[in-house]
């Protein structure tokens, strides 16, 4: 199940996130946004093989505050086919 992460700190860093996200199970992916210069977007992708994990991670940080931003987590959507793709392409 893929999971996004929002309201994340734009300080935010890679290996805070994967700290952040681990305690609930192994994940198979994990992915900070981020924009063309590199710096965090305040949102993020993860991935965990297990349902009951990803689960978990939900019921766990989604609105727990993280440098005073309060997390907004739940199951990812597909993206829309027609949406605009950032930078116009």
């Amino acid at each position: 199940m893929k999971l996004h992460l929002g309201n994340l700190p734009k300080t935010m860093t890679d290996p805070e996130l994967k700290d952040l996200v681990t305690p609930f199970g192994d994940t198979a992916s994990v992915e900070l946004i981020k924009d063309h210069a590199g710096a965090s977007k305040g949102f993020a992708f993860v991935e965990y093989p297990n349902d009951e994990h990803a689960k978990a991670a939900i019921k766990g940080l989604d609105g727990k505050v993280i440098g005073g931003q309060t997390l907004k987590v739940g199951e990812a959507r597909p993206r829309k086919e027609n949406a605009p793709r950032p930078g116009g392409r």
